[in-house]
Formats: C-alpha cells, sequence, structure tokens
C-alpha cells in the first residue's frame, strides 16, 4: 500500500521542454502561425505577427531601462491588448512581472510596492493617479500606439533568460495581514504547460474567452498557454452586466472557458444559457470545490468538463479530473498532471493509508522557489521531499485537508487553518482581523465565511 500511495499514483515522469521559457513558446507559434488572429478585444483584433512585434518592442524599450533577468517590473493595466503586450514584452526583455491590480486598496498596493521594489512600473497611463509611488521605478506608460516605440526593432531582444529565471511574481492573501508574494520560475511554467497538453482539446477551431484577472493566476493559462498553443483568445472587457458571459460566448463562438464553480452557476442560470453554451467544447473549472450538482448540470451542456485543483505556489494546477457524463455524488480533485506528487501525510509527515484524512502536500515539477523576501514563511511552508530521489526535490504544505479513494483520486475535505475560498478568491481570515483589529476601538476581531 505504501509502494501505491507513495509510488504508483504519483508515476506521472513526462518529459517536457525544461529549458524552454514561457516567451520561447510563444515566439515558436508565431513562427508556425504568424497571420492568424491571436488575441481580440472589442472590436479591435492581433495576428500572432502584431502581437509579436508590438511586444518587442517594447521589450527592447525595457532592455534599456535595464530590465533584464530577476528584474521584476510591475504591471498595472485592465483587460486590454496592452496587457497581453505589456506581459510578452516583460517576458522578453528577460524580466518578471508583478500584477498590481488597479481595484486592490492602495494600502495592499503600497505593500506589495514595498516587498517587490521593481525597477519599472508599466502602466496604462489612466491608472497611474490610483497607484502608490514606487521609489526608484522608472515609470513606463503602457499604450498600444506608442509613438516612441515605432522606430524600434520588431525582432525578440537577444534571449538573456534561462529556465531557472523569474518569470513572474503573483501576491496571494497573508495570514498576518500582509501579502505574499509567490516567485514562479520559467521551468514550473514550462511543465505546467505541458502538463495541460494532455487535458486541454485543441480542436482546429479554438477560441478561448479569457475572464480572468491578472492577479490570479490562472490568467498563466488564459493569455499565455493559450497564444502558445495557437489558439484565438477573446479578452473579456470589465463589466457588471450579468448577462455578459452568455452573450460573449455566443458572440465569439467561445469553444473553450476557464472560470470557477460560482461564475459556471452563473452562466447556467441565464435563461439563454443552453443557447449561449452550443460552442463550448471544454470547461475548466477550479478555484473553489466543485458540487456534484453542479457538476452533472454542466455536463449535460458542455462535452467535456475539467475539475482542477492547485495552489499558486505549486504553478497554477496541479492535478485534474475529467468529470463522467453521470457524475458521482462525489467530484474529486483528480490526479497529479505530469511530474507532480500528491501525497496525504500525517503530522510527522508520514503516509497515510486509503480513507484516512490527512494534510496534502505537493511535489515535483510545479514547485516554485518560495516567497519573495519571506525566508521564514519559505521555509515553513517548502520542505525538503523525504520521496524524491532528486537533489534539492521540495514539497509545498497546502494546508488543506484530504484522503486517497480507492481509485488513487484525492478528495478535498476544507482547510487545516483559517485560509478559506470566496467566489475562488483566496483569503487569510487573519488578514482581515489584523485590518479591524488596528481599529482604535476594536480590541478583538474574529471573522468566519458564512455560506447562508
Amino acid at each position: 500500500e505504501r509502494q501505491q500511495v507513495l509510488v504508483e499514483w504519483n508515476d506521472t515522469a513526462a518529459e517536457f521542454p525544461a529549458d524552454t521559457c514561457i516567451h520561447h513558446a510563444f515566439e515558436q507559434q508565431v513562427a508556425r502561425t504568424p497571420d492568424a488572429p491571436a488575441l481580440g478585444f472589442e472590436d479591435s483584433w492581433l495576428s500572432y505577427r502584431e502581437l509579436d512585434a508590438r511586444s518587442n518592442q517594447l521589450a527592447h524599450h525595457l532592455r534599456s531601462l535595464g530590465v533584464g533577468p530577476e528584474v521584476r517590473v510591475g504591471l498595472a493595466a485592465e483587460r486590454s491588448l496592452e496587457l497581453v503586450v505589456g506581459l510578452f514584452a516583460i517576458l522578453k526583455a528577460g524580466g518578471a512581472y508583478v500584477p498590481l491590480d488597479p481595484s486592490y486598496p492602495r494600502e495592499r498596493l503600497e505593500g506589495m510596492l514595498e516587498d517587490a521594489r521593481p525597477a519599472v512600473l508599466l502602466a496604462q497611463p489612466a491608472l497611474l493617479a490610483r497607484l502608490p509611488e514606487a521609489p526608484g521605478a522608472s515609470v513606463v506608460h503602457l499604450a498600444l500606439n506608442d509613438e516612441s516605440l515605432r522606430g524600434l526593432p520588431t525582432h525578440p531582444p537577444t534571449s538573456l533568460s534561462t529556465s531557472d529565471t523569474l518569470a513572474y511574481v503573483l501576491f496571494t492573501s497573508g495570514s498576518t495581514g500582509r501579502p505574499k508574494g509567490v516567485q514562479v520560475p520559467h521551468r514550473t511554467v514550462s511543465n505546467f504547460f505541458s502538463g495541460m497538453d494532455s487535458f486541454v482539446l485543441r480542436p482546429e477551431h479554438r477560441v478561448w474567452l479569457a475572464v480572468t484577472r491578472l492577479s490570479f493566476d490562472i490568467s498563466v493559462l488564459e493569455l499565455l498557454w493559450t497564444l502558445a498553443r495557437g489558439f484565438r483568445v477573446v479578452l473579456q472587457p470589465e463589466t457588471l452586466s450579468p448577462s455578459w458571459l452568455p452573450q460573449a460566448v455566443r458572440l465569439h463562438s467561445v469553444t473553450h472557458l476557464q472560470c470557477t464553480p460560482s461564475l459556471a452557476r452563473a452562466l447556467l442560470l441565464d435563461s439563454d444559457s443552453a443557447d449561449a453554451l452550443r460552442s463550448l467544447q471544454q470547461m475548466l473549472v477550479g478555484g473553489e470545490a466543485l458540487s456534484a450538482e453542479l457538476a452533472r448540470e454542466l455536463r449535460l451542456r458542455v462535452p467535456s468538463v475539467l475539475n482542477m485543483y492547485g495552489p499558486t505556489e505549486t504553478t497554477v494546477w496541479s492535478s485534474c479530473f475529467p468529470v463522467p457524463a453521470h457524475p458521482s455524488a462525489l467530484i474529486p480533485l483528480g490526479r497529479p498532471i505530469s511530474n507532480t506528487s500528491l501525497y496525504v501525510l500525517d503530522s510527522h509527515l508520514l503516509p497515510l493509508p486509503l480513507g484516512v484524512a490527512g494534510e496534502l502536500f505537493i511535489g515535483g515539477a510545479g514547485v516554485v522557489r518560495g516567497y519573495l523576501s519571506r525566508p521564514e514563511l519559505t521555509a515553513e511552508r517548502f520542505l525538503p521531499d523525504p520521496f524524491s530521489s532528486s537533489p534539492g526535490a521540495r514539497l509545498y504544505r497546502t494546508g488543506d485537508k484530504a484522503r486517497r479513494l480507492a481509485d488513487g483520486s484525492l478528495e478535498f475535505l476544507g482547510r487545516l487553518d483559517f485560509q478559506v475560498k470566496v467566489r475562488g478568491f483566496r483569503i487569510e481570515l487573519g488578514e482581515i482581523e489584523t485590518t479591524l483589529e488596528l481599529h482604535p476601538l476594536v480590541r478583538q476581531a474574529v471573522v468566519v465565511a458564512r455560506e447562508d
């Protein structure tokens, strides 16, 4: 049984381009389909060639400002064509992007900038007034038709990145009241890309509707993997209209959609959803628990539904469960993706038998560097992997409670700490409690997430 839970069910070894960076994979796709539509926003489209050329021009400019390996660049942009141009430009210059969501409170952004210390702040001009100052950072305006870039080369700058170079830093909620920056190198993303190749359908006609903000790591799949795999990506504008999702799916004949169960349920509640979903061939659902009832409803309308699981610290998704046509009363987390190991361990880090609940640990090629400027927290959450023969291998302690089912898949049983998910948003209740206790009239605070 030990052999089964440790080895057989984690037998996921697979070849992947370990020396390839994110932007290299995109450039390879540009060479394959230069004139195909790549990215659309409202009524504007960029072909793969145009997206590459504009990203290259901006990359040359960023390189002239000193952007290169291990240099962090703050990126503040609403969903737009400029957003994706900025993403690839930072990566092509050799830097690492740090999303700065303009909808965040100013105090939160200040903490993120203090930790990230970006050398450059790349932002849409209209957003600069909403951002705190970034001491020592050069400010670059992010505009699609920037005349100052017209004379710069449209070919990629000489690549300085390796697969071990930092690709991005994403800030997640922190239990102490301070967000923590997760450092993700190119190598772990490259493995994730290969892992998704095994699960995501790639028909000849493929349109992906991107609905996620850049501050969430599933945007890595929506905006980077898709464009490295020849999808036509439609960026959904920021909107509060409840009917926007079925309208967008219908308008663009969308074939692929990734969202939280909460958003999927909202889509089903729309009176025209049956018609809107007709073009959908696959839905990836994750970020919070997927109920059997919702899974059944989705499978009645969509040929392929994937239940995804994974924390930011192990590079987007770590496991996948293809939902059958007639799902049972339990939707498990599924099996690990390629080069990934899932372990259910007790408090002594010893493996637990089938059906016994313990903490879920994740190992393999998706485990990231750790937290930015937080060595104590990194040491607490990233541990040496006692089950791996690879030098320096580590396990990430998820804080999720789980147990093994008879077929080797995993059942999610909740959290072991005070982290909760609200509509897919990862929230540490301690962060809210810390903020409340800063008020002079509040001596003590306890926060709970209510479902009613």
